[in-house]
């Protein structure tokens, strides 16, 4: 561990977050007296530490000199991917990439990077996934609710209507001839709307997300169904492309008035599977 981080780490910056047992760095750390200021005045805290997370990913990262979709082919009709003992297929539709707005017909980075991290997680014994409920946002393809129900999650796979089509089939594809050791549901739904009882009672014990921090709009929509959704008890991972730092940073200035935030650094990732256009995310709420 480095001086800096060591620093970090003494000052309460790098900690464990909720059910995950490895660490994240914290993009706010308020002190007792900020937590008992008025609500006008911690704004400017919350948009400071947004602004900062962004330069330094930029800064550090320089995601845009890097390969878009390194860990993926979009242009193929299957994905293919080991994980947890299988060969996961899953089937894409790369010509449904130009119908505007549609872009869970194929598999991004951040999606492989999310599914690898879980299994790794798991593996490394940071993270227990067995019998947890589980909610996925934005589902897309499925490989990441499929990989968290072969991990033994009781996943619920989430999407939007005319999604779920090709999200049962990869699910079906997939899970329906292994020895699986969790389950695997497929239900719509549309973020911002009052979600079906089945996801909210019990509440999850964890909710993924990937590649679902692509608008200003949908940041809105996106954080007012995890407020839904969540619990005291519930961890939630979100990994994404980093294309657009206002949009992050807009994501990041809100998200951290209502949930404890951190960062998962790249060292605990699976090793195999990082890329510097890719972050992820750890969050409780407050």
């Amino acid at each position: 561990m480095g001086s800096e981080e060591e620093e970090e780490e003494e000052s309460g910056r790098i900690v464990r977050l909720g059910s995950y047992g490895g660490k994240v760095r914290l993009l706010l750390q308020p002190s007792r007296e900020e937590e008992e200021e008025e609500e006008s005045n911690s704004g400017v805290d919350e948009a400071e530490a947004a602004a900062e997370e962004t330069m330094l990913l930029w800064g550090l990262q320089q995601p845009t000199l890097s390969k878009p979709n390194a860990l993926v082919s979009q242009s193929s009709l299957r994905f293919s991917l080991d994980s947890c003992g299988h060969s996961l297929s899953i089937l894409q539709s790369p010509s449904s990439l130009a119908t505007p707005g549609v872009t869970g017909s194929v598999m991004w980075d951040s999606g492989v990077v999310l599914a690898k991290f879980l299994e790794h997680a798991v593996d490394s014994g940071t993270l227990l996934l067995h019998s947890k409920k589980i909610v996925e946002l934005g589902s897309g393809c499925g490989m990441v609710g499929c990989i968290a129900a072969l991990l033994g999650g009781q996943v619920i796979l989430t999407d939007l209507p005319d999604r779920l089509r090709l999200l049962r089939k990869n699910v079906e594809v997939n899970l329906s001839h292994c020895d699986l050791r969790g389950s695997a549901t497929v239900m719509e739904f549309i973020w911002g709307d009052d979600p079906d009882p089945l996801l909210i009672q019990p509440t999850p014990d964890f909710v993924l997300g990937s590649d679902v921090i692509y608008s200003e709009g949908a940041v809105v929509d996106l954080l007012a169904t995890l407020q839904q959704l969540c619990g005291c008890g519930t961890t939630i991972f979100l990994a994404g492309e980093l294309r657009n730092d206002a949009i992050l940073e807009c994501f990041l200035e809100a998200a951290v008035k209502d949930f404890v935030v951190g960062r998962v650094d790249q060292t605990q990732w699976h090793p195999d599977y990082c890329s510097s256009r890719v972050v992820l995310y750890a969050m409780v709420k407050k």
